[in-house]
């Protein structure tokens, strides 16, 4: 796991955390926090690991599957647990620095209380490489757009290291934290570059913007 661009590192199975409307990507981080009996174990059983690898991923909507038959989407990312607490009342407070991306194959059994998968990585083996925005990018504009969907979401941020936050950084971070539909977010990991997440990432709040303009507020 040295070399984050060599995907032959990764291993061929990883435990799965299905979760809609979250987001994880690579070289961002996610706090979560854990509760549920099966995935406690997941916990338990991750930090006895070298790799300490868990799948982030959204099911598909369907209402009538059981988890052991859930359909995710095709992408999801894999993120190493850096960090853990336990609280008093025996829960997991716990941070996953994005890794790499993947693409999900099918379920493994385990005989686990939670879902292991086969994975496939090399699609996205680029994933370690540190990306920026072309020299044309014009952050100040895009910045504006930020403060105004920040003020029609009632998000607060700390805009002094948004400013000054790496390329890469700034528009994984905004897509993390954006409340975005489940879809919405799906296209986000999906994106190929940080140019064509920052394109879809400014459409979709454009597009909420338009809308509290057009329709007054949403809510």
């Amino acid at each position: 796991m040295n070399n984050p661009k060599n995907t032959n590192d990764f291993p061929e199975h990883i435990p799965l955390f299905p979760l809609s409307g979250v987001l994880l990507l690579p070289k961002s981080r996610l706090p979560l926090n854990i509760f549920e009996p099966r995935y406690l174990k997941m916990i338990e059983d991750v930090l006895a690991t070298e790799h300490r690898l868990i799948g982030m991923i959204q099911p598909r909507p369907n209402k009538n599957t059981q988890d052991s038959n859930l359909k995710f989407n095709n992408v999801g990312c894999a993120g190493r647990l850096i960090s853990f607490t336990e609280t008093e009342d025996s829960r997991y407070l716990i941070t996953l620095s994005g890794v790499s991306r993947f693409n999900y194959v099918k379920n493994v059994d385990t005989f686990k209380p939670y879902i292991n998968a086969e994975v496939e990585w090399d699609t996205f083996r680029d994933d370690g490489i540190l990306e920026t925005l072309p020299k044309s990018f014009n952050k100040d504009a895009f910045l504006e757009i930020i403060s105004k969907y920040f003020t029609l979401t009632n998000l607060q941020t700390d805009w002094e290291s948004l400013k000054k936050a790496d390329d890469e950084l700034l528009i994984n971070s905004l897509s993390i934290l954006c409340p975005f539909e489940n879809d919405e977010k799906q296209a986000l990991l999906e994106a190929k570059t940080i140019k064509e997440r920052v394109k879809i990432l400014t459409t979709l709040m454009e597009m909420s913007i338009k809308a509290e303009t057009t329709f007054g507020p949403l809510q």
